[in-house]
């Protein structure tokens, strides 16, 4: 009947097509539509490669002291890089007393239970100094003593406290560092937190006298309080062998727990250097010299706690 609709089963099926815009991507990947890596991610992996093929050939300098200037820089500081930045938030003061090129003493104040002091002066030297100079500090004989941590000691720039080596280190032009307070001041409770312990019989003052060179007064902010010592562990320290072993509102109580430092605030300050070269090198043979020079150093570096304290403020900064 005329003017009726057909049945669906009899019309015809008319494929529609149509045409894509040209704002519709395109399903078939082109080269370009692959992730590529940055060029400074291709950089890193092309160091890091090298890097790994010279330590696997033995392609690297280490110098007479044992020194691996690659392994330092790549490795340890990168490791404890973080610790410097975001949880002690170092800042240095007084980085222009450092001489550039030319040997030093560096003598600091010795604190904080652990001795991550030695580390963060390290870091704050390389990373902020304008020539990035790599520190080389004078460890005790325990130290040493250790298989792993006197080789990694060895390997980081670190050498023995002894006259020989301090000697031979200042003439070679290398900026030395040393604590004289030892264990006394990295141990001691935390109820004489930055008073300054005895710096012993003044030797690093005689290697610098013989070496003409400045010695350099710095004071540490910041070590005291990662760690407060409030008691020891006498009995079990004398059994391993260590000049202390701590008590701490954290440790032992909470395991390796209480071996996480608190964040504390630092700051590391660099007094005038006190110059050695108006001595005649034999005359660091004369005691009371030495020990008048020691004296005075002690006397500059408790000031500058004193005033770094005052510029830091709180210890725990976010929380006060």
């Amino acid at each position: 009947m005329a003017g009726e609709p057909g049945h669906p089963e009899d019309a015809e099926v008319i494929p529609i097509t149509r045409a894509r815009s040209s704002r519709e991507p395109s399903q078939e990947p082109s080269p370009e539509s692959f992730p590529e890596l940055p060029p400074a991610d291709d950089d890193r992996l092309a160091e890091f490669l090298a890097f790994l093929r010279r330590r696997l050939s033995g392609e690297y300098e280490v110098d007479e002291f044992g020194f691996d200037r690659e392994l330092t820089d790549k490795v340890l500081l990168e490791l404890i890089r973080p610790l410097y930045r975001r949880w002690f938030r170092v800042e240095t003061v007084g980085m222009r007393n450092v001489p550039d090129d030319s040997g030093a003493l560096i003598v600091a104040n010795h604190s904080g239970t652990v001795p991550l002091d030695g580390l963060m002066l390290q870091v704050a030297l390389h990373d902020d100094h304008p020539e990035r100079r790599a520190i080389r500090l004078l460890g005790a004989d325990l130290v040493y003593k250790l298989p792993v941590l006197g080789h990694l000691s060895r390997k980081t720039g670190h050498t023995l406290a002894c006259r020989e080596d301090a000697d031979r280190l200042l003439r070679k032009g290398e900026l030395v560092g040393v604590f004289p307070e030892g264990f006394k001041g990295v141990g001691k409770p935390f109820s004489e937190r930055y008073k300054l312990q005895r710096f012993g019989r003044g030797g690093f003052v005689a290697s610098a006298i013989r070496a003409g060179v400045p010695i350099v007064p710095c004071s540490i902010v910041g070590a005291e309080e990662i760690y407060p010592k409030i008691g020891e562990l006498r009995f079990l320290a004398r059994t391993l062998g260590l000049p202390y072993l701590p008590i701490t509102p954290l440790f032992p109580w909470f395991g390796l727990l209480g071996l996480v430092p608190l964040p504390s605030k630092w700051m590391i300050g660099f007094g005038e250097p006190i110059r050695t070269d108006q001595f005649d090198p034999s005359e660091a043979d004369d005691p009371m010299l030495v020990f008048n020079l020691t004296d005075q150093i002690r006397e500059v570096i408790q000031q500058q706690l004193d005033e770094l304290r005052l510029q830091r403020g709180h210890a725990f900064p976010p929380f006060f």
